[in-house]
């Protein structure tokens, strides 16, 4: 195992990608739903999307289910999807209306706020304090419109992750945004740190994406804060060879909330360590890479936009679609390329150039979380109960 040096402050492994074994082992997926997921933010919906009291949505990653509800009161809370009597998922499904939470096995009923509310033959359980079985809360933050949970407080809050990047995502007005559609679901049969590498991945643009780089240029930028990746590129103005980017292009309208150099940039934020914001001066996609099983994600999606009526921007909407669709396929292609090449003994690590700046953050994070990838080779089966 290579070991930090402490005094020099250099770690021989800076430069080095975590190895190929952690993209498919056992062990270490129960180590990172432990350590880095149970830790980590995770969103669940935009405030537009539970408008009403009563409206909830869920949440599915690591084994847990969370929902999150408006009580009566108008507040916004997180609980888990466990009824307190025999441990019955509570709701079904992604989202819904109640009035109150009544489970479908013995009809234990809970209030919007948690607390459990009736029980019935309640005198078959004498003794029994309503008041320490209400639901269990989870942690909750709204940043920008946008609710997030997470399983344990342990680490920084969204807005303190996201605080380098206030000011460029201030003018967007996220408070303000809708669904367009519904949530997507994309299961890929590779690791989650596949498709987590490839999104903050920039060197690939110019060489797998032929389609962004007729949009950008050149232009394409990356960079790393110590929780949160930024992409970004400028919509060069020479008209594209295919018709959807070209009439992008030509359509795109001006946006006035957003500022001049805002206009023509396409701007990503990747939020440590599955959640990323593609943001588009016609609407705002999230996404999120969760993990199922060592060698399976779900990638979760949706857009939101602002209110706008007019044609062009309604084109530009479905055009942006097209475009990122193609992109898309083109991204599962590579990284189910990249997990069955992880797979073969000839392979451990790879040395990651000095502007591969999301990549090294990444790797660097991970190892400090779980110290057991600064090993080159797989250790024996079971490292992780010991």
């Amino acid at each position: 195992m290579a070991t930090r040096n402490l005094e020099s402050g250099i770690d021989p492994l800076d430069g080095w990608s975590l190895p190929a074994w952690t993209y498919d082992d056992p062990d270490f997926f129960a180590a990172e739903c432990e350590r880095v997921f149970a830790t980590s933010w995770q969103v669940v919906c935009h405030l537009s999307d539970i408008p009403n009291k009563g409206d909830w949505h869920s949440l599915e990653y690591i084994g847990e289910s969370v929902i999150v509800v408006r009580g009566d009161d108008d507040r916004i809370r997180a609980f888990t999807n466990v009824c307190r009597h025999r441990g019955s998922r509570l709701v079904d499904g992604s989202s819904g209306c109640a009035k109150k939470l009544v489970c479908p096995y013995h009809a234990w009923t809970y209030d919007l706020d948690g607390r459990l509310s009736g029980v019935p033959q309640k005198s078959d359980y004498p003794g029994l304090d309503t008041s320490r079985h209400g639901l269990v809360p989870v942690d909750i933050e709204i940043w920008h419109g946008f609710v997030f949970v997470r399983l344990r407080s342990e680490g920084p809050s969204v807005a303190e992750m996201m605080a380098p990047y206030e000011e460029q995502v201030a003018p967007y007005r996220f408070e303000e945004l809708v669904a367009l559609g519904r949530v997507t679901l994309r299961p890929r049969d590779v690791n989650w740190k596949n498709v987590a590498d490839n999104y903050s991945d920039g060197l690939h643009i110019p060489v797998a994406h032929p389609g962004l780089t007729r949009l950008f240029g050149r232009s394409y930028g990356v960079e790393a804060e110590t929780n949160v990746d930024r992409m970004w590129g400028n919509l060069i103005t020479k008209p594209s060879a295919n018709w959807s980017e070209r009439l992008y292009q030509s359509l795109l309208p001006d946006v006035p909330h957003l500022p001049e150099a805002s206009q023509k940039r396409w701007l990503y934020f990747k939020l440590w360590p599955n959640v990323a914001f593609d943001i588009y001066p016609d609407q705002i996609d999230f996404m999120q890479f969760l993990p199922v099983s060592p060698t399976e994600t779900l990638i979760r999606e949706i857009s939101y936009v602002l209110p706008d009526a007019r044609r062009e921007m309604k084109a530009s909407r479905y055009l942006n679609w097209r475009i990122n669709r193609q992109v898309n396929a083109e991204d599962t292609v590579l990284i189910s390329r990249v997990q069955q090449g992880m797979g073969s003994r000839s392979f451990s690590i790879g040395p990651l150039g000095e502007s591969e700046v999301c990549l090294r953050n990444f790797c660097s994070k991970m190892r400090d979380i779980i110290p057991e990838a600064r090993q080159e080779h797989r250790p024996p089966a079971g490292w992780n109960q010991k």
